[in-house]
C-alpha cells in the first residue's frame, strides 16, 4: 500500500520540521505495517533526510512511500523496501559494507546510520551522472565521510575494500555474482533482487563456515543491473 504524506507547502517555503514531521509519520506507519522491527532501522529511517537526495521538484513528496525518478531512467527505492533491506541486512556498528547500485546516495546513507562512525559503505555506481549527484547529496545530508561513491562496473563488486561484512544490490541481478560471493566475508550477509526483468524475488544469502545458506524473502521490482554481471553491457 503507498502511504502519502505530502509537504502541504510551496516548494520554496519548505521548512525542516515540516520534513521532520513527515518522517516521523512515514517511520510510524512503516512500523505499523511491519516493514520496520528494530530500533535501530526505525531510528536510522528518521535520521536520514530523504528529500536531501531528491530533486527540488520532488521534495514535497519525499515521504510518499513509493519509488521516484532520479534521472537517467534510475529511481530512489521506496522507503519500505529501503527499511525492509535494512531489516534483513542486520548491519551493526564498525561493519565495512558494499552496494551496487549507488543512485542518488540515499540507500547507502542509511546504512550508514546503522554503522556508526566507525562503520564504513562503498557505493559502486556505474552512471558517471550519478555518481556526482549521489556524492554531492551525501556531502550535504553529512555522510560524506561515511559512505564512498565509486564509478565502476558494480556487477563485478569492488575487491579493493573486500572483504564486506555485508553486501546488497539496490538493482535487479539474473543471478549471483561470484566475485560478490568472494567478497563476502566469512560470517556476512548478501542481499540481492534476482530474476529476470519482470519478475524478481529478494534473495538473501548467508556465509558461514565456507558454507551458503540462501533464503527467498519475496517478490519486488528494481531497475535492471548492467555491466559484465548484468543483463546487458555498458552502451
Amino acid at each position: 500500500m503507498v502511504h502519502l504524506f505530502l509537504i502541504r507547502t510551496h516548494v520554496g517555503a519548505m521548512h525542516e520540521n515540516d520534513m521532520a514531521l513527515a518522517r516521523k509519520v512515514l517511520v510510524n506507519r512503516l512500523k505499523a505495517d511491519g516493514y520496520i522491527r528494530t530500533t535501530e532501522v526505525a531510528d536510522a529511517m528518521e535520521s536520514v533526510k530523504r528529500h536531501l537526495f531528491l530533486p527540488a521538484k520532488l521534495q514535497r513528496v519525499a515521504y510518499v512511500d513509493r519509488p521516484q525518478s532520479i534521472g537517467h531512467g534510475q529511481t530512489i527505492s521506496a522507503p519500505h523496501m529501503v527499511a525492509l533491506m535494512a531489516e534483513h541486512l542486520q548491519a551493526m556498528p564498525g561493519m565495512n559494507c558494499l552496494e551496487i547500485g549507488g543512485g542518488c546516495g540515499y540507500h547507502a546513507a542509511v546504512i550508514a546510520e546503522l554503522l556508526g562512525s566507525e562503520g564504513h559503505v562503498t557505493s559502486v555506481e556505474v552512471i558517471p551522472e550519478l555518481v556526482e549527484i549521489a556524492r554531492s547529496n551525501l556531502e550535504n545530508a553529512g555522510y560524506s565521510n561515511r559512505v564512498t561513491v565509486v564509478h565502476a562496473d558494480g556487477s563485478v563488486g569492488h575487491p579493493e575494500g573486500a572483504p564486506y561484512q555485508r553486501i546488497w544490490m539496490a538493482c535487479a541481478s539474473p543471478g549471483i555474482p561470484p566475485e560478490l560471493i568472494e567478497q563476502l566475508d566469512d560470517p556476512g550477509l548478501l542481499l540481492v533482487p534476482s530474476g529476470s526483468l519482470s519478475v524478481q524475488e529478494l534473495m538473501l544469502m548467508e556465509k558461514r563456515d565456507g558454507n551458503l545458506r540462501k533464503e527467498m524473502l519475496g517478490g519486488c521490482v528494481f531497475v535492471p543491473l548492467v555491466g559484465k554481471r548484468g543483463f546487458s553491457a555498458f552502451t
